[in-house]
């Protein structure tokens, strides 16, 4: 079944189900920075401490409906290229937006970025030094603790990072944008009378979404230029040659 492009475009459908879901509240975890260094290093080591099976368990899945969203994704694309017709092509460009023209080339930047994300904040490759970051803000029992909160203003002080980050999360919101909508389209419960709706709907979860993962770099790079403040100016010393903030103690 799943070699149709039916089975496929369910799996599609069902994987961004999981990825749009995840987005969500992996944007309002991100938010709790604005709270402080205490309450986002609690937060960020709670998930830390989750059973192991839990862990993993929801990587796994989460990994598994990027990969099922990326091969459906590429497989029908591939499938609609050998079955249009040459001469129907720019009738068919005409009649098509940018999301949906785009959707292959928004979804491979949006992967490589995804890859880059685990490299740079959750495996830490990229900059092994957060790995390093500890304290006791927002431990529960006074041990030392990975520091989430420096880590996240140390790596968005790097302004390439932080624009990598919101060209990334426009993109996304594009992609959202367009492939929301068609999630109930390709389940077969988007009904004309509901398109509008839906499309809208869509269309104001993406922007929702753009701009909660977009504030946090904006607003560190803000305070980094001395626009605006939003963190402990303790992290954010005269000098921005130092790349790692001071650690606070309890």
């Amino acid at each position: 079944m799943f070699s149709s492009s039916l089975g496929k475009k369910y799996l599609m459908a069902l994987s961004g189900i999981v990825l749009v879901g995840f987005v969500l509240v992996h944007m309002a975890g991100n938010l709790q920075v604005f709270a402080g260094q205490e309450q986002i290093n609690s937060y960020a080591h709670s998930l830390q401490s989750l059973p192991w099976f839990v862990l993993w368990g929801s990587r796994l899945i989460l990994l598994s409906a990027i990969l099922i969203h990326a091969w459906t994704a590429y497989s029908l694309i591939m499938e609609n290229k050998a079955a249009r017709p040459n001469t129907n092509d720019i009738e068919i460009t005409k009649r098509a937006g940018w999301s949906s023209l785009r959707m292959g080339l928004t979804g491979s930047i949006i992967l490589a970025f995804v890859v880059f994300h685990l490299l740079h904040f959750t495996i830490r490759l990229i900059y092994p030094e957060y790995s390093e970051m500890m304290t006791t803000v927002g431990s529960p029992d006074e041990r030392e603790i990975h520091d989430a909160f420096s880590m996240i203003i140390s790596g968005f002080k790097n302004d390439f990072v932080s624009v990598f980050y919101i060209v990334a999360m426009f993109l996304l919101c594009r992609h959202l944008a367009h492939g929301f909508s068609s999630v109930f389209q390709s389940l077969g419960i988007r009904s004309e009378s509901w398109r509008k709706k839906l499309d809208l709907l869509s269309v104001a979860y993406a922007w929702i979404i753009f701009a909660g993962f977009s504030i946090v770099p904006l607003s560190v790079m803000a305070q980094k230029y001395q626009i605006f403040e939003s963190y402990d100016s303790t992290f954010f010393p005269p000098s921005m040659e130092e790349p790692t903030p001071k650690h606070s103690k309890k």
